[in-house]
């Protein structure tokens, strides 16, 4: 039994949800998500909730079952609160520049390196060494947020370039003579 899945998931005030054609749409005040609804789960839209429950006893139903309740989840997180990811930029002459619908970076290489904001996601620079992606799909700021990582991920010897706020760099010692 998935605990995760017992639990419905409850909707907000100003926020709506339907099941239409095998598809899940949530509507709420920060704009509108849809899921492809899977054929072994149930979806019920019933008193201020969103229940899932597995559609069959099969042992794929019940693996499903979790992962959609925590999908379900974030429809209802994202078009109510949103969700965004900090990365930290390390390393002398690294900084970045957020440019209306681009992202430019520099991360000593011997050109800047510009990025395409996608569409639906928000990028903001408080400060030079500091990016924050922000959106209503979770997913997608996750993927942005990694390739933008994916430039100059941090190295273990001095900590230099581009790490998630709050991630542990694990630190090596240098060469001894």
């Amino acid at each position: 039994m998935s605990r995760i899945g017992k639990r419905p998931v409850a909707i907000p005030s100003g926020v709506t949800a339907d099941i239409d054609n095998g598809t899940l749409s949530v509507k709420g005040p920060k704009g509108t998500l849809s899921m492809g609804m899977s054929d072994l789960i149930d979806y019920k839209v019933e008193d201020g909730q969103i229940a899932v429950k597995p559609a069959n006893d099969s042992k794929q139903a019940r693996a499903f079952w979790g992962m959609q309740r925590t999908l379900v989840s974030n429809l209802v997180e994202g078009v109510t609160d949103g969700f965004t990811k900090t990365l930290v930029i390390k390393g002398v002459g690294y900084r970045a520049q957020a440019q209306g619908k681009k992202l430019k970076l520099q991360l000593g290489y011997s050109h800047d390196v510009d990025l395409d904001v996608p569409e639906g996601l928000e990028v903001k620079t408080p400060d030079q060494t500091t990016v924050e992606v922000s959106g209503i799909d979770k997913q997608a700021v996750g993927q942005f947020a990694a390739e933008i990582r994916r430039w100059r991920k941090p190295e273990p010897y001095k900590g230099k370039g581009i790490a998630y706020r709050g991630e542990y760099i694990f630190r090596k010692e240098g060469k001894k003579k």
